[in-house]
């Protein structure tokens, strides 16, 4: 008698504390990240165009790839922020400027395989005679951002901008919209020589 007396006041007492609230999961946390403002800076890096760069990224690395079409890489790289920004430069010939928009718009097209959507924004800028096209990337694709600019006569420059991770849309994003805005920055000061 006496351990059963014992054993239903340490079922109430457990009874009473057991009682309470409903347990709430708590929300999901996410990184914060702030990157600094932008500070920008032109680069005339003997090509035939000039820029403006974030001082945040590199120094730029020029490379020469071929003599005969005048053909020039130039990588933009962000080590705080694991990516690079790619500029491929291609003088225009008689022949080549309808295959050169046409690849650089196919290489946007091959992340559709991966990409949640692809979004193309038409740029213009009469005064220096820079015309192209600006795409977002959004999803899981290798690529976030992709653009080319010509004059239709003389240039053409094709961009793209690569992490060094493993593409996770959610991680990249505070990045890539933080890059997305440099490569806008890059296309709106574009001057060709």
């Amino acid at each position: 008698m006496m351990k059963s007396k014992y054993v239903v006041f340490a079922l109430s007492v457990l009874f009473c504390f057991s009682c309470g609230d409903d347990p709430v999961p708590k929300p999901k946390g996410f990184l914060r990240l702030d990157y600094p403002q932008a500070k920008y800076q032109e680069i005339d890096a003997d090509l035939p165009f000039v820029f403006e760069k974030n001082t945040l990224a590199a120094p730029v690395k020029k490379i020469k790839m071929e003599s005969k079409n005048l053909s020039y890489g130039v990588n933009i790289d962000y080590p705080t922020l694991k990516g690079t920004i790619y500029l491929t430069y291609i003088k225009v010939t008689d022949d080549n400027l309808i295959p050169l928009i046409r690849d650089s718009q196919n290489l946007t097209q091959e992340h559709t395989q991966k990409a949640d959507a692809i979004e193309g924004d038409f740029y213009e800028n009469r005064d220096h005679q820079v015309y192209g096209m600006f795409y977002e990337i959004g999803g899981n694709a290798a690529s976030q951002s992709q653009f080319y600019v010509t004059d239709s006569i003389n240039h053409f420059l094709n961009g793209s901008l690569y992490f060094y991770a493993k593409p996770n849309y959610d991680s990249i994003l505070p990045a890539a919209d933080y890059l997305k805005k440099d490569i806008k920055h890059i296309m709106e000061t574009l001057k060709w020589k």
